[in-house]
């Protein structure tokens, strides 16, 4: 039988670090967001957690994992790793900066290596969903293989 989920930069990160994953490919929607595919999924839109690209003031780029029915702070964080501000980045600058279309970002397999800072709450859940680095395609995972490949900073940055 052959393997139905697409081999991304993403998968073969998981692969080389032996995670367990399974692959949830969906039909994708423009602008549809989390709630999008925990609906296509059928799972909490809690457990799905979203890729966020941002900069601080000097356009240094980090990556930001939140709860998909959360928003991120950007106050609370830029305090919590001393800088002055923390923005989304515009989607051309975010794809440059990660490799992944928006829509399709993963932590895992970025173009550049980024610091990486984990909503400290999803490590409570049993199993998230994240993105394997294509539009339409999560993977289910341990949030601790987050922990074990990309050593996240946990923060507490939910608005």
């Amino acid at each position: 039988m052959k393997d139905k989920n697409p081999v991304t930069a993403a998968v073969r990160v998981l692969r080389e670090h032996k995670v367990a994953f399974v692959g949830h490919p969906y039909e994708y929607e423009e602008k549809g967001g989390t709630a999008v595919s925990a609906r296509e999924l059928g799972v909490d839109e809690h457990a799905v957690v979203k890729t966020l690209i941002m900069e601080d003031e000097h356009r240094q780029p980090l990556v930001v994992l939140m709860h998909g029915d959360r928003e991120v702070s950007t106050k609370n964080l830029a305090r919590h790793i001393g800088v002055k501000q923390i923005h989304p980045c515009a989607p051309e600058v975010a794809n440059r900066h990660s490799g992944y279309v928006v829509g399709g970002t993963s932590p895992f397999g970025t173009r550049r290596v980024m610091p990486v800072y984990m909503q400290q709450s999803i490590l409570a859940l049993p199993t998230i969903y994240i993105n394997g680095g294509k539009r339409g395609f999560l993977v289910a995972i341990a949030p601790q293989a987050v922990v074990d490949i990309l050593a996240p900073e946990l923060v507490d940055a939910m608005a």
